[in-house]
């Protein structure tokens, strides 16, 4: 294609807060690049932190930059060297851009790369018309796979990451925190046989949907006493995996407090800054494993979702509470900060 052209695209054009929309270039691709047109891109609590330009942001983000790192689309053209997808392929992406060469490449721990760059955060992303993504990094998907949730892998991969991080099949599943990668956390561990799932979060709208996603039991953490409700529910065991989701000091410690002897916390939600634990009691008399989760294994859990997916294990569409068309994208920040959405789909074209 002409990639002279040029195209609509969220532009974060200074080291301040807020975005832009903007025509810009279409970007040039190179030898093992291929160029994707956006179908749908879906906004994460990432580019919600670009947009108000935070500390984190302030740090990590060099503008003008281009966000975005959930999305969709076709092939429309490839480098020289690509063998592996070819025009008009459905396709998502890995936007996590390992080096292929640190000792956690060279020993398949990719997705801890030390030197990862990531498409939508250290280079152009995908709220765009074209987003150029390596080769290496193309998912191609099934054209039975619903645009929807084809925009919305990398958060899902997050959740099956964490979810199938450990045994969990006939275990009973706790979940702090509801936002998007909670509520799909839900429907995996209810697809992949979880016994029960207990879902935590304070805020009434993500209750609601975790309700919608068939949690067994929903609990407000501010109202409730979570660990005296999953004792009586269990037998007074305590949960067997306790997903920990929102990086809040209080749900840490509730995730500590709920969780089993012998059981495994798997924590994904980020802290602003460092939290208190009583080693002793909290993990090493419990005897339990507590596991970092980053990201998604390269490529084991995009198998993994694309089975789920596939045969129709997952229903996901509760967590997608808003469609609107990209021009429209500061409107979605201020969805995004009302905490009455959750997953927000992009549309570059307008259409949904």
């Amino acid at each position: 294609m002409d990639t002279s052209k040029t195209m609509l695209a969220v532009v974060k054009p200074k080291a301040a807060p807020g975005a832009e929309i903007r025509e810009v270039k279409v970007p040039a691709f190179g030898p093992r690049d291929v160029l994707v047109k956006v179908k749908v891109a879906s906004i994460c609590g990432t580019d919600l932190h670009i947009f108000q330009w935070d500390r984190w942001a302030q740090k990590r983000i060099h503008p003008p930059l281009v966000p975005g790192h959930e999305f969709c689309g076709n092939v429309v053209a490839l480098g020289d060297e690509v063998t592996s997808v070819k025009e008009g392929d459905f396709v998502s992406a890995e936007m996590h851009v390992a080096c292929g060469k640190c000792l956690q490449c060279r020993t398949g721990d990719a997705h801890i790369c030390q030197n990862v760059k990531i498409i939508g955060v250290d280079s152009d992303g995908a709220f765009a018309e074209y987003v150029v993504i390596p080769e290496t990094n193309i998912w191609k998907l099934d054209p039975a796979i619903p645009q929807e949730y084809a925009s919305i892998l990398d958060p899902l991969g997050n959740a099956v990451h964490a979810v199938l991080a450990g045994e969990i099949a006939a275990k009973t599943v706790g979940i702090t925190g509801c936002g998007p990668i909670g509520l799909f956390s839900i429907a995996v561990a209810r697809a992949v046989g979880a016994s029960q799932v207990f879902a935590i979060e304070v805020n009434e709208h993500r209750r609601r949907i975790a309700k919608e996603m068939h949690a067994d039991f929903v609990l407000d953490p501010s109202k409730e006493d979570v660990r005296s409700v999953v004792l009586e529910k269990t037998d007074g065991l305590g949960i067997d995996v306790v997903l920990e989701m929102a990086g809040h000091p209080s749900a840490i410690r509730t995730a500590f407090d709920i969780v089993r002897r012998g059981g495994r916390i798997s924590l994904l939600g980020l802290t602003s800054k460092p939290i208190s634990l009583n080693f002793s009691e909290d993990i090493i008399f419990k005897g339990i494993t507590v596991q970092g989760i980053n990201g998604r294994r390269m490529y084991q859990t995009w198998y993994q979702m694309t089975a789920l997916l596939k045969n129709g294990k997952l229903d996901l569409h509760p967590a997608i509470t808003d469609r609107m068309a990209m021009t429209d994208f500061s409107k979605g920040m201020d969805r995004l900060k009302t905490g009455e959405a959750s997953k927000i789909l992009l549309y570059p074209n307008g259409n949904h």
